[in-house]
């Protein structure tokens, strides 16, 4: 497989990409990425260009320059990461979610149909080469938000509460209806929560973590008794790489950790885990719109593809602690001047 991997620098992507390095090193992969603020090459250190692996900045929304990595690289296989992915970015800034989001996945949708097409100018042909296939990477939180039973399901009617969730559930039903009318061979994952190393600290896990290794207070929205299903970052690539080896063309697959826990929950365990007491916590407004509880039930792809995650949220918490405690060069070269004045509006009092 040559795999185009978009949003290669970030968080899962790069994760994503250690991940098939070190399990599925026989594939080539060309990670192309805009490098926004979130985007970081560090997060790729250790992994040389070569062979195997070639790096390549670019927008996923530049159609020229999509059509040109996948003359180059003879592109088999898409794995779509890239996108604005913070909901509270979402609600300052909803338009870059937009058009990143949803044309940004056009573009490449567009782009791998012109490429994989048996008949590229016949609209009526559905015939596409074989061995080729376009994942879209989602989230649960184009579901919307739960009561406090049930969980999503993959027929769950989509129903987004942030300019961020809205956007990927466009991002999808676009995909969707690429596969429906062209015929496109793909597949629609959407994951809970994810944890673990090179996370941008705008999220919760790293946030905290970062704020107690400072004796910053931690800033809790609300009550903070959103609950969450976590997944380990890599126990989803994993579970990516599955459904891109063996998923039916068309499903949608829920990928989660089964592990709901209350933010405040999670909070409260990093603070003890480094002996800083609970007074740290500051508890701030909540943020318009803010979804009170996710659930995913994943039986489809443990059932159907064999897949399971091998992480407990203890072990991973532990693993991903430490990980910052060992890396604190890594978080001092994320945290600009721009980081910081986000910070400072977003949990402003």
């Amino acid at each position: 497989m040559n795999i185009l991997v978009t949003g290669g620098a970030g968080f899962i992507g790069s994760n994503f990409i250690r991940w098939m390095r070190s399990n599925a090193p026989e594939h080539r992969i060309v990670n192309v990425d805009a490098l926004t603020y979130a985007g970081n090459l560090e997060n790729l250190d250790g992994i040389p260009e070569g062979e195997r692996y070639s790096f390549v900045r670019a927008d996923i929304r530049d159609r020229e320059k999509m059509d040109e990595l996948f003359s180059k690289y003879d592109i088999t296989h898409v794995v779509n990461f890239a996108a604005e992915s913070h909901v509270d970015r979402s609600i300052v800034d909803p338009e870059v979610f937009l058009t990143t989001n949803v044309i940004g996945t056009q573009v490449l949708l567009d782009t791998a149909k012109q490429h994989w097409k048996t008949a590229p100018d016949d609209k009526y042909s559905r015939e596409f080469r074989g061995g080729v296939k376009f994942l879209q990477v989602s989230t649960d939180e184009v579901y919307g938000a739960l009561g406090k039973d049930g969980m999503f399901t993959e027929t769950t009617t989509l129903s987004p509460n942030s300019p961020y969730s809205a956007a990927k559930a466009g991002a999808d039903l676009v995909c969707r209806a690429y596969h429906e009318t062209f015929g496109m061979p793909l597949n629609i994952t959407r994951c809970s929560n994810n944890y673990g190393p090179y996370q941008f600290p705008e999220k919760l896990i790293p946030l905290m973590i970062h704020n107690c290794m400072t004796g910053k207070p931690l800033p809790v929205y609300g009550d903070g008794m959103q609950i969450r299903d976590w997944l380990h970052v890599s126990d989803h690539c994993s579970a990516i790489y599955t459904v891109l080896t063996c998923g039916d063309s068309g499903k949608v697959y829920n990928i989660g950790g089964n592990n709901e826990r209350a933010n405040i929950e999670i909070v409260k365990r990093i603070l003890h885990a480094f002996g800083r007491d609970e007074s740290l916590i500051t508890y701030v407004k909540d943020r318009p719109g803010h979804d009170r509880r996710y659930a995913i039930d994943n039986t489809r792809i443990t059932t159907t593809l064999g897949w399971a995650p091998e992480y407990t949220f203890e072990q991973g918490m532990d693993e991903t602690i430490s990980w910052y405690r060992t890396h604190t060069d890594w978080m001092e070269h994320v945290l600009t001047g721009e980081y910081t004045a986000y910070y400072e509006t977003m949990y402003k009092q």
